[in-house]
């Protein structure tokens, strides 16, 4: 559901339809978050055309963590997503398009250990931690159901019966 290393954060489970993003949580560990907890904060909600030009200032200096700390947010194994902003380097390398439906699964339950992934229809998996900042994900499916794929033929072949 979450990677042991996004354990103490803040968390929460995914909402079917939502949009999300990959990202680098404080523990350096890749998950999930929505976009909405990635936004820098400002000063009594004000937004960057309303500051003053000192205000602008020190807010460009200001650190990428002065964020409102972002809750990673839990897949369930087996829910649908589909991946966006796939960059080409890893397109080549998976063999796969810009963007695609994948499959979230837990690799193991060990303990101390990344086990977050995706597979892609193709069957390859990879885990969550070689995913790339800022790509996005949207979450088709929480139970699993295959958004988009066809179920394959399956073939029973015909026994005869063995004569004795």
């Amino acid at each position: 559901m979450c990677d042991y290393s996004l354990g103490g954060l803040p968390n929460r489970l995914a909402v079917e339809g939502e949009d999300l993003v990959v990202h680098r949580f404080p523990t350096h560990s890749i998950g999930l978050a929505s976009p909405a907890d990635l936004q820098p904060r400002t000063n009594g909600g004000a937004t960057a055309r309303n500051l003053g030009l000192w205000n602008r200032i020190k807010s460009f200096f200001t650190p990428a963590f002065d964020c409102a700390k972002p809750m990673a947010v839990c897949i369930p194994p087996g829910a649908c997503l589909i991946l966006k902003d796939i960059p080409v380097d890893l397109q080549c390398k998976w063999d796969i398009g810009e963007e695609e439906i994948v499959t979230f699964l837990q690799t193991s339950a060990e303990v101390n250990t990344y086990r977050d992934a995706i597979r892609f229809r193709t069957g390859r998996e990879t885990p969550l931690q070689y995913l790339r900042e800022g790509m996005r994900v949207k979450v088709a499916s929480l139970g699993g159901d295959s958004v988009g794929e066809e179920e394959p033929a399956v073939s029973i072949p015909h026994r005869h019966p063995v004569l004795r």
